[in-house]
Formats: C-alpha cells, structure tokens, sequence
C-alpha cells in the first residue's frame, strides 16, 4: 500500500508541475506558435500549441529522478532505450511543430526509436490472448514490435485532433499501466504510466473543451511511442500485457484501423491530410468536442476495467475482454453514421 500512495503522490507532483509549466508555455507559445485554423482544422480561433512539450519534460525527468528511490536498477538499459528513443521522437516532433519537416524525417525518428527498444530491450515472442491459447511469434516478434512501436506513434498523432482526446486517453492509459504494473511486480512500468498521466492530467487543465493550447505533435508523437513501449515492456515480462495494451487503447487504435481501410477500400492515398476519422466525423455533423472527448473516454475506461479484470482473472473476464470491445466498435460506427444521416436529413 505504501508504494502505491509513494505512485499516486508522484502522480499528483507531475500534474501540478506540468499544469504551472504549460501555463507559461502558453504565453510563450501565444507569440511564437499560434495554430491557424484552415479547411481541415477543427477549431475555429488561433491556438497556441506545443504544450506538449510539457509533457515530454515531466515524464522523462521525473522517471530519472525518482527511479534511484524504486528497485529498477535492473531494468536501466530498458529506461535508457526508451529515453533516448522518445526524446529524438520529441525532439524531431517539435522542430516539426515550429517548421513542417519531410514526413520522411518523421517516421525516419520513429524508425530510429523503434529499433533501439527492439535492440536494447527485445521484441514480444508470445502474446496471450483472452479464450485462445498463447501466441508464439518466434522471429515475427521482430517485425510486429517494429509495427506496434511505429504504428501506434503515428496512430496517437492521428488522433490528436479534438480538444481533450489525446490527453484525456493518456490519463486513462498512463493510470490503467500504473496498476498493470503493480499487478504484475513492473516498478518501471508503474512509475512510466504515473508521468504520463500525471503530466497529461495537468496538461489537460488547458487543453480540456475549449482548449487554450494544443499539444502538438512533440506530446501526440511521444505519447504515442511511450504507450507504446509500456506494451513492450509488460510483453516480455508477462505475455497477458500486450493484450492489455491494446485494450487501454483500443478506442483509438480501432478508429485509426478503421479509418485506413476505410480510405484504402476507396482508393485514397492514406498519407494525405483528411478529415475522415470517426471522431472528425461526429464533430463534422455537429457534436461538440466535449461531448466526443467524454464518450471516447468512456470506451477508454471501458477498456482499462476489462483489462485489469482479465489479468485479475474475475468470472467472465476473458469472455468480456474479447467480445465487448468488438461490439462497441460497431455500435460506434453505426451510431456515427447515424448522426451523419440525421444531419444530411435535417
């Protein structure tokens, strides 16, 4: 109990921390990086943005600081992998805020980022999966944990759309990691998950509807990779993570999944710039940011009690884990439509 109320005290440093640190990025911000609204914005007043640049700082200072006070020396080459990974992830995603650089650039970071947790940490080998029986990946544990890590990083920016969405989805995930890892005995993956919800929690104290400051890709892009490498790290130490992962996630992965089959199937090329993801979509036919933030955030809780109901192995878990998650998928997509047909009908 005690290391908990040790997590939850650092939870509440981070978000007073980063909730005063993006109160001065703001002023900062308001002369230097204004986002201007344009055909495929989704706000309509000048925005400052980069507040989440906040985010980057408190979550990696915050882990060197307070790992010396937990028992992780073992897992330094992990916390090092990672750090330099997400700050050249940062890094390139903050230039890309100030300047647009080549995507190639971009996703040349997030290759680099990739492949030094692969290298200095491993790739998944089996995965557990709710009603089937492990997976074993053998040599495609390389590849997939190269996609995961990549995938997701740039799922994250996609996402990071609508005034309290990405921020709001870092809580719910940082706080489910940090009780992921007091279930399975991963103090680094606790004290990860407690900084990036800590700093997303204060963060979004000024991006919560209407937002006063965007995030920018330097918080979408570093999240992204962090949630990512949580994943990573749970998976090769216990093959249930991965799975429970991707629940903590799943509102967003499913719209990004989505979303590109969606443009394959009609041809686009789904590298341009578009206004097509379910959540655009609802805002579009004229939800407010506030009211898609809460119900995305809704399907994220949904997600993070059917996690740690499975690993906790409750009655019925494993059946709830494999099949809610599918159904409100589709209900999502039918009641989206829905709107748009009541819209073009009024």
């Amino acid at each position: 109990m005690s290391g908990l109320l040790w997590l939850f005290g650092l939870f509440a440093v981070a978000s007073v921390v980063a909730y005063v640190g993006v109160a001065y990025m703001r002023r900062w911000a308001a002369q230097r990086m204004l986002d201007i609204p344009n055909e495929r914005s989704s706000h309509t007043q000048p925005t400052p943005r980069g507040g989440g640049l906040l985010i980057v700082l408190v979550t990696l200072a915050g882990l060197w600081l307070a790992t010396p006070f937990m028992a992780i020396s073992l897992l330094r080459p992990a916390l090092a992998a990672f750090s330099l990974g997400a700050a050249l992830i940062a890094w390139i995603s903050w230039c890309d805020d100030r300047r647009p650089l080549p995507s190639r650039v971009r996703f040349g970071a997030h290759a680099i980022g990739a492949l030094a947790m692969i290298i200095l940490v491993g790739s998944w080998q089996t995965v557990a999966l709710p009603l089937l029986p492990t997976v074993t990946f053998g040599w495609l544990g390389v590849p997939l944990t190269f996609f995961w890590l990549v995938g997701l990083t740039n799922a994250y920016n996609f996402m990071d759309g609508i005034d309290g969405l990405a921020g709001g989805q870092a809580v719910v995930a940082g706080l489910g990691w940090l009780m992921l890892g007091q279930l399975v005995g991963l103090p680094l993956v606790s004290l990860l998950g407690v900084f990036v919800a800590g700093s997303s929690l204060g963060f979004l104290g000024h991006n919560w509807p209407p937002a006063r400051i965007f995030m920018g890709d330097v918080g979408s892009a570093f999240l992204g990779f962090t949630l990512a490498t949580l994943a990573v790290l749970g998976g090769l130490a216990d093959a249930r993570l991965p799975f429970a992962g991707v629940l903590l996630l799943w509102p967003f992965v499913f719209d990004t999944i989505f979303t590109i089959l969606r443009r394959l199937r009609r041809g686009e090329n789904i590298f341009a710039a578009h206004r097509s993801h379910l959540y655009q979509r609802l805002v579009i036919a004229g939800w407010r940011h506030r009211t898609v933030t809460l119900l995305y955030l809704g399907l994220a809780l949904l997600g993070a009690g059917l996690a740690l109901a499975w690993l906790f192995k409750l009655p019925g878990s494993a059946l709830a884990a494999s099949l809610l998650p599918p159904l409100c998928a589709l209900l999502l997509w039918w009641g989206v439509v829905r709107v748009e047909r009541h819209t073009a009908a009024a």
